[in-house]
């Protein structure tokens, strides 16, 4: 029998499978589709989209001073991000293989596909490539990151954690030492992979 915790969790997925669907239906709404992997656009909407884009010199006149000297700040990171990408790929390729536990799929988190939009100038291009790329590579850390704490200290913190990675729900309560031990290596065997 589910616990009302679980209960709820399992409710919080409904939901979240009903966002996507909505989302996908707002998709399917606009007239594109996928072709051998990639992105096919009707010509009346790739038409609309270059009427839409901003010239390049008007975007760049019309941006703050301010602005565009953040610019190599943000931009900086991109070698940290790209460092901590190789190196959580790394991590995982050996860890991960020892540990027994399924693999993050890159994919799954970093998508780079923004580019393809013709009413974005290349400015934009660049922008969406880079944040396409930062926030993924985040994503897929915070995946790796999640399943390496559910293997090692599947324990929930005493304060409330905002928005907690996907596997947090069903961690051991804080405090709650009964059964411990049987229930740590219990929810190691539930992500041994079927390696």
């Amino acid at each position: 029998m589910a616990t009302p915790l679980q209960a709820l969790i399992e409710h919080a997925r409904d939901i979240q499978d009903q966002i996507e669907k909505e989302m996908a239906n707002r998709r399917a709404a606009v007239e594109y589709r996928f072709y051998r992997g990639r992105i096919v656009f009707e010509e009346s909407l790739r038409q609309r989209h270059r009427a839409a884009r901003v010239n390049l010199r008007v975007f760049l006149a019309e941006t703050r001073p301010m602005v565009v000297l953040t610019a190599p700040l943000v931009y900086s990171l991109l070698l940290p991000i790209a460092l901590l990408d190789l190196m959580v790929t790394v991590y995982q390729a050996v860890c991960f293989r020892v540990y027994g536990i399924d693999r993050v799929r890159r994919a799954d988190h970093v998508f780079i596909d923004r580019q393809n939009l013709a009413y974005l100038n290349t400015l934009q291009k660049l922008n969406c490539v880079y944040c396409g790329y930062s926030n993924g590579v985040i994503a897929y850390v915070r995946e790796v990151a999640g399943r390496t704490e559910q293997y090692w200290c599947p324990i929930k913190h005493a304060r409330r954690v905002p928005a907690p990675h996907a596997q947090y729900a069903e961690f051991l309560e804080f405090g709650e030492e009964e059964d411990f031990i049987a229930r740590w290596a219990q929810t190691r065997e539930d992500m041994k992979s079927d390696q």
